[in-house]
Parts: structure tokens; C-alpha cells; sequence
């Protein structure tokens, strides 16, 4: 194995000295909003497409300058966030509205949000986990960083003044103010558990003990009768689910697949193209210490998805489940305790107050009990989805294996300073603080590297299996999530001895991967990082394994495999940076790719259909298909009419081989997957389930009815709104078979009207004899949500023209390139 070097590892430790002396000594700073004790300092630098450089002597003024930078371009989003975090949503807007977390696409109730975020407000878990040590709280560093990302934040709102805001979303309003540390802390933990509790903010602020009335016999008899089977709530479960796999692509490639011998990285991450998740591409220097490149999610000012000199990284949503709900068996006549090893337990209640605005602008006080167990919160709702009914005999909790999760600070802190693969390998072992995110990495040797050590309840299949409830029976298996029986404390999760947090898997129980070819991972499980290496072996909870691939991850494999067979008509067999750019933004389209040929046979066998708008002619739909050139490109005429083919056949049925073909839908495949040829297998169109007619017939009705002919392109019918500027916006759906996706809801008035989410953060960075790697990157939604900022939409337009932004991280590349700089001092 390889290790740490003694100075890194001496290092560490001082940090650790540091950071909990610092713990112990300083709890009361959080309320500080000055947060410097000595003069802060930056330097700013903006390049073309309002690249922010933040240079500074020390990592206070590091986060100076970072908080003011994005704080002139994304204030607005950022404080709304603030609101939220803080429970104040009813104060400011009302408890009849909701917000949308664009990171999982729930939709929440701002009263039910308020005490959610109230409860874990009055619990303490921010401030709790800021009281320990590295590697459970953050270190010294990123302490420091965060004192100034406040002060920063601060100076750029006193030298404006609320007043005089350049963005009109938030000038003048009342929720807009300066912020402290625990603002920040408060939010980055609010990301850690986006994809557990994160998912449950309506469940959790929602539950409430069942009403009186249902406690007789009669009424609980009556609940049975009605309640939903285990297979059709994992049905809902497996749809609904699907709103939360945003996904992303990834590609690293060692020295045996590029044409320098060195590694080359294509990180593709696929997040919201709105609200308060975005990403914000910064360079952070501290001479000596840290010089990185890349993406942060603004008000985080660490660099997630990047480079320095030596190693390129980023990250895929991962297949794990990071929450197990427990099924609780209540004591009866008594909703609010429960029994465990046959002993009654009673729930902690949680008395909570939010403060709500009245129509007439005037404040009340709303006041709810929410209810907490050893397992976790009580819950009734995940993802929209009133799955799990807190009823007389039963309810369920859910616990969060990210609920005690600062770790990720300290990962990403040392990540940007690591200078190879097995360096970030080491830095995933001690830390495990990965909340939700596969790793993708390549170094300047040439090395590439695949892991999913992220943070993961300790389940095994074992224990999912004898410590099942009977909902658990069917989820286990198909989903990979358990549902455990919370009536026997033997059920709790279990450890490895590598473990850094009980009841969570160790980094050596996890997949990794080292190749010299290639790694890849487009949100599929880990099972074909690389096809000639399978990982198997692991358990349910983490990933499916020699099971159906997406079109998105058959695609990728593909892509890579033609290129370094050179069956892709290019020369040579090894990759350049270019043609690594270029898989993404040739918008091959894998859906056609294996049904077009079939579908243009049935449409010409057919030339009248059926469909749930009635009658249709195919003629002129078969002519635009035979003409297709089974591209998403934006000049590419019928690429509309099958995509809404596509879009209307997954609705009616799905492939085989997967979770929901399992509980009864109809198979859309000709030939069925086989576990050995994965990539390209299922294929070909089954044309004799009459769903195929009727998904095409329904697409033709789709485009008639916005207007539109056949062989419309997407430069005509798929757009994003900037301000009044409508761009067009190449791409499509990855569960269409794209790699380049583009997640937009179809209007049937106007086509795709608007991006929800998809391609964002693009990187593509190339190692080679030269001490500057070769990047390029497109941020697809700009630097700023301000509407009347020069960098609103600058590179949107250059996204939706197939262009790249050229590599600024060395200082040859960043001088001739400075539009604007500030020396950023702070006041005396």
C-alpha cells in the first residue's frame, strides 16, 4: 500500500492539534462577524468569461477574496440559501410557497421546510460536529478560509449596500443581511445530505402522530385494507427515484490510451442549471501551499471538480444508498413510542417554533412537535412519495449515514495539493468523507483511477436479508435500499475495522480500480469501470452488479473502446486531448444508434397509426427518420421527432434487465441483455409490442401539436432562457442514449422550452512534457445569476456554438487574458 509521505503525514497531524484546540477554544466565533483578528488581504484577478483568480498570502485571505468574488456575482442565490437553512422561509416569503432543491429535484413546502431545518437547527448538528477534531470537523485551514469567505461576503455587501445590488432578484430586500460562519457550515451540510435527508425535508417536517380517531380497532383495520403492497410501493420508489439521478460522465485515461503517455481527464458532471447549486469556476492560489483550478459550488470555497499541476479529478453521482428507513413496531394505544428487543422506547419530541409572515405582512409563531428515534427522524414522505405512513401500529425512521459528515471539507481541502491518483487514494481512506460522489482521476505518470469510497451504511447483504422488514423484502433485492426492522437493536448497522465513523462501510470494503487504459463511470454502479476489469463482489446497498447498463454508460464504453481499437475512423489508437473533447460534443445519439434502423422498417410498413391523439399519417415522420443522421446536433433535421419517440416509449415500457421490467413493464428490447457483452447488449427495437407503433404515433401527434414538421431540428425547438436572449442548446435526455445530456421539460406548445439540468461543469485537462496541463472548459450556465451581468450568459452561447474556454491556470495563460483586478484589502 501506498503511503502518505512522512512531512504530508506530520503535517496532518498538527492539523489535527490545531484544528481541535481551535475547537475547544473558539466555539463562541461563530456568532464573530467580524472574523479576523489580523488584517486580511487578496488579490483578484477576472479572465475572459469572468474566471475569478484569488491569489492570496494565507488561507484567511484566500476566502476573502473568494467571498467577495462570488458573492458580486451570486449573492442573491446565496443568501436565499441562507434563508432556508436558517428556517426562515415562512418569515420572508410565506408558508404557502415552496423551493425547489435543484440538486435533487425535490419540491418543498416553505412552513414544513422551516421546522425541518428547525429541528436540525435545535439539534445542534452543525455546531457539534465543528467541536471536533479533523478528520470529523473541518481542519485549521479550512476554519481559516471560512473566517474570511465570511468577512469577504460581508465586505462586498457593505461596500454595495443592499440598496444598490446589481441583481434585481434580491436589491433592497429585507432577507438579504451579512452572514457568520455557522450560515456557511449550515449550508455545506445541507449539501452533505442532498441525497439522504436531504430527500426526506418533506417527510421529516411533515410527520405527525396518527389523529386519535384512528387508534380503534375498526379505523386500524380499515388502514390495512388500503395500504399499498411492498411491489407497488417499490414501483413508486424506482420512478420516483429516478427524479434524483441528475447524474454525470466521467473519463480518465492512463498512459497507455493517450497520445503524450501521460493521463488526460474528461469530468462532465451533469447538476442544476438553476437555483442555488451551481457551480462557479475559481482558481485558488496560496503560494507554496495550494494552486488549484476548477469548479466550487458557490458559497463553498473549495474547489470540487478540478486540477493543479499534477492530478485532474472529478466526480459521478454514486449508486449507493447513503439511508436505510427502519420500520418501527409501535407500542399500542401509544403512537409515539415504539419497542426494541421487546422493551418500549419512547420517541425524543422536539418542540419547534418558526416565525411566518401573514398576508397582510403582519408575523405569527407556528409551532410543531417533530419526533426523533434512536434510528434516525421519524418520516412519512421521500422524494414527493407518501410512502411511509406514520399509522397506529406502525411508522418509520430514517437513518443518515451522512448525518454526522464534515469530512468532505477535509478531503477536498487536501485534494487540491495531492499530486498523484494513489496520493487521492490515501486521502479517501482517511477521510472517508465522500457523501455521495464516485471518483474519477488521472495524474501527470499516467495513471488513472476509479473508486466509490464514499459514505455508505454498513449493510450487508447478510443483515439485509435477516434483518428485513417485509417492505425491505422487495427493495432489498430490486433497489438495493433495505428497509430494516427497527423492533431488534441487532439490526443496527454494522463497522469494519478501517471504518473512520461506526456503522459505515471502511475504505478497503468499497470498489477501486487502477488502469493504465481507462476508467470510466457515467452513474451506473461501479461493476464496468472498465469492461476488461469488472468489480464484483460488493454489496447490494453499494451497487447492482451484472445487471443492464445505461444507453448513457454503453455509449461512453463504446466511445472509448472504438477510439483505442481504431475502428473510429481516426488515426491511430490513442487519444488526444481534442478527440477526448470532441466524444462529448459529437452528441451521438445510443437510442438510434440501436433502434433507428428498426424503427424507420416499421414506420415504412405502416403508413397509418394510432395513437392516443388519434390517427397519423407517417409518411413524411419515415423521411425525416431515414434522414436523420442520428445525431442531437443543432442542425440535425429529426432529431425532435425521436427523441419524442423515445420519451413516449419509456413512459410505455422499458428495457429488460431492469428494476422495473422486474415488477411487470412491458420489454421495449429485441435482443435481451447478456451478462457477457454488456456494452452492447440489449439492442435492436422489438417493433411487435404494439407500444413501439404506439410511442411513434404519439410522437408524431407531439410535433404536430407544437407546431412543428417532422424533420424540425433543436436549434428550432430546444432552448434555454437567458434574460430575453432564447439560446439553442444542443444535446438530449442521457436516458435516450446521450452523453452529452441535456435534462429539458417538454411543453406541448413549444418543444423543450427550458434546461432544468444536464451537462454544466466541463473540464477536459491533458498531461504532458510541459509543467502547464492542457485544459480546456465550458461552465454550459455562465459565471453569474445576476440577469444584467456581462457574464449571464457568455458561455451559454459559447456551449450552445460547441465552443471551450483555453486553460488558465498557468501565468502565461492568465495575464493576457485579465479583463479586471482588485487588490482587496481589509478596511482600517
Amino acid at each position: 500500500m501506498t503511503q502518505l509521505p512522512v512531512k504530508r503525514i506530520a503535517m496532518l497531524m498538527l492539523v489535527s492539534l490545531s484544528a481541535a484546540l481551535t475547537a475547544c477554544g473558539n466555539s463562541s466565533s461563530l456568532g464573530d462577524r467580524s472574523a479576523s483578528d489580523s488584517a486580511m488581504k487578496a488579490d483578484i484577478r477576472w479572465t475572459d468569461y469572468g474566471i475569478v483568480h484569488v491569489k492570496a498570502d494565507d488561507y484567511r485571505g484566500l476566502g476573502y477574496g473568494y467571498g467577495y468574488a462570488v458573492a458580486e456575482d451570486n449573492l442573491c442565490l446565496i443568501a436565499n440559501t441562507y434563508v432556508t437553512v436558517n428556517a426562515e422561509r415562512s418569515k420572508y416569503f410565506g408558508p404557502d410557497k415552496s423551493w425547489l432543491f435543484a440538486a435533487n429535484y425535490s419540491i418543498n413546502n416553505n412552513l414544513t421546510s422551516d421546522f425541518f431545518f428547525a429541528l436540525r437547527n435545535a439539534q445542534q448538528t452543525v455546531e457539534k460536529l465543528l467541536a471536533m477534531p479533523p478528520p470529523h470537523g473541518p481542519n485549521a485551514e479550512f476554519r481559516e478560509i471560512a473566517k474570511g469567505y465570511v468577512a469577504g461576503y460581508n465586505r462586498y455587501l457593505r461596500d454595495t449596500g443592499i440598496d444598490n445590488l446589481p441583481d434585481p432578484t434580491c436589491r433592497g430586500a429585507d432577507w438579504v443581511r451579512e452572514i457568520s460562519e455557522i450560515d456557511v457550515y449550515r449550508h455545506i451540510y445541507l449539501l452533505v445530505s442532498m441525497a439522504s435527508t436531504g430527500v426526506t425535508i418533506q417527510g421529516i417536517g411533515n410527520a405527525q402522530p396518527p389523529h386519535p380517531s384512528l387508534l380503534s380497532a375498526a379505523s386500524q383495520a380499515a388502514q390495512a385494507d388500503s395500504a399499498l403492497s411492498p411491489e407497488d410501493i417499490a414501483r413508486q420508489l424506482q420512478e420516483g427515484w429516478k427524479q434524483f439521478q441528475m447524474g454525470s460522465n466521467a473519463i480518465a485515461l492512463g498512459s497507455d490510451a493517450t497520445q503524450t503517455g501521460r493521463g488526460m481527464l474528461l469530468g462532465n458532471p451533469h447538476f442544476p442549471w438553476k437555483g442555488g447549486e451551481r457551480f462557479y469556476q475559481a482558481h485558488l492560489t496560496v503560494p507554496g501551499k495550494m494552486d488549484v483550478t476548477g469548479a466550487t459550488f458557490i458559497g463553498l470555497p473549495l474547489v470540487l471538480i478540478g486540477y493543479n499541476k499534477d492530478l485532474a479529478w472529478t466526480h459521478t453521482v454514486s449508486s449507493a444508498w447513503r439511508f436505510t428507513p427502519y420500520r418501527l413496531s409501535l407500542v399500542p394505544g401509544d403512537p409515539t413510542s415504539y419497542l426494541v428487543d421487546g422493551q418500549p422506547e419512547a420517541m425524543t419530541p422536539w418542540n419547534l417554533s418558526v416565525e411566518v409572515k401573514q398576508a397582510d405582512g403582519s408575523m405569527s409563531t407556528a409551532e410543531r412537535t417533530l419526533y426523533t428515534t434512536r434510528w434516525g427522524p421519524i418520516f412519512n414522505d421521500l422524494m414527493g412519495l407518501p410512502l411511509f405512513p406514520w399509522l397506529p401500529t406502525e411508522a418509520y425512521a430514517i437513518a443518515d449515514a451522512n448525518a454526522n459528515n464534515f469530512r468532505l471539507i477535509n478531503h477536498f481541502f487536501e485534494t487540491g495539493q495531492a499530486s498523484s491518483t494513489r496520493e487521492l487514494h490515501e486521502i479517501l481512506k482517511h477521510n472517508q468523507g465522500l457523501p455521495w460522489v464516485n471518483t474519477i482521476a488521472a495524474d501527470r505518470a499516467g495513471e488513472a483511477f476509479y473508486a466509490d469510497i464514499t459514505v455508505t451504511p454498513h449493510v450487508t447483504d447478510s443483515k439485509a436479508l435477516t434483518c428485513s422488514s417485509v417492505l425491505g423484502v422487495v427493495t432489498g433485492p430490486l433497489l438495493g435500499l433495505p428497509v430494516l426492522d427497527g423492533s431488534r437493536s441487532a439490526c443496527a448497522w454494522g463497522t469494519d475495522s478501517d471504518s473512520v465513523e461506526e456503522g459505515r462501510f471502511g475504505a478497503e470494503a468499497m470498489p477501486y480500480i487502477y488502469r493504465n487504459d481507462y476508467v470510466s463511470n457515467s452513474n451506473d454502479s461501479y461493476w464496468l469501470s472498465n469492461p476488461d476489469e469488472p468489480l464484483e463482489g460488493f454489496p447490494r446497498i453499494i451497487g447492482d452488479e451484472r445487471t443492464e447498463r445505461r444507453m448513457r454508460t454503453r455509449l461512453g464504453l463504446k466511445m472509448i473502446e472504438e477510439r483505442l481499437s481504431g475502428s473510429d475512423g481516426l488515426p491511430g489508437k490513442t487519444f488526444s486531448r481534442q478527440q477526448l473533447q470532441d466524444l462529448l460534443f459529437n452528441n451521438r445519439n445510443n437510442a438510434a444508434e440501436l433502434w433507428l434502423d428498426d424503427l424507420v422498417s416499421l414506420c415504412r410498413l405502416l403508413p397509418v397509426m394510432v395513437g392516443q391523439g388519434g390517427v397519423v399519417m407517417t409518411a413524411e415522420a419515415c423521411d425525416a427518420l431515414d434522414g436523420w443522421d442520428g445525431t442531437n446536433n443543432l442542425d440535425s433535421p429529426g432529431a425532435l421527432l425521436f427523441n419524442r419517440f423515445v420519451a413516449n416509449a419509456l413512459i410505455a415500457g422499458v428495457p429488460s434487465g431492469t428494476a422495473a421490467s422486474q415488477l411487470g413493464y412491458v420489454d421495449m428490447w429485441a435482443t435481451p441483455f447478456n451478462v457477457n457483452d454488456p456494452v452492447n447488449t440489449p439492442a435492436g427495437l422489438n417493433i411487435l409490442n404494439p407500444l413501439v407503433q404506439l410511442s411513434l404515433a404519439n410522437a408524431i401527434s407531439d410535433l404536430k401539436g407544437a407546431g412543428f414538421d417532422m424533420d424540425v431540428t433543436l436549434r428550432e425547438s430546444q432552448f434555454f432562457t437567458r434574460g430575453d436572449e432564447v439560446i439553442p442548446i444542443h444535446g438530449g435526455n442521457g436516458s435516450y442514449g446521450l452523453f452529452n445530456d441535456i435534462q429539458a421539460e417538454w411543453d406541448p406548445a413549444e418543444g423543450y422550452n427550458d434546461v432544468a439540468f444536464g451537462t454544466s461543469f466541463v473540464q477536459v485537462v491533458s498531461f504532458d512534457e510541459d509543467e502547464c496541463p492542457d485544459a480546456r472548459t465550458v461552465l454550459t450556465y455562465a459565471q453569474s445569476s445576476n440577469p444584467e451581468s456581462e457574464h449571464y450568459a457568455d458561455q451559454t452561447r459559447l456551449y450552445s456554438e460547441g465552443g471551450w474556454v483555453e486553460a488558465q491556470f498557468c501565468e502565461q495563460e492568465i495575464a493576457p487574458k485579465v479583463t479586471r483586478s482588485m487588490q482587496l484589502a481589509e478596511p482600517r
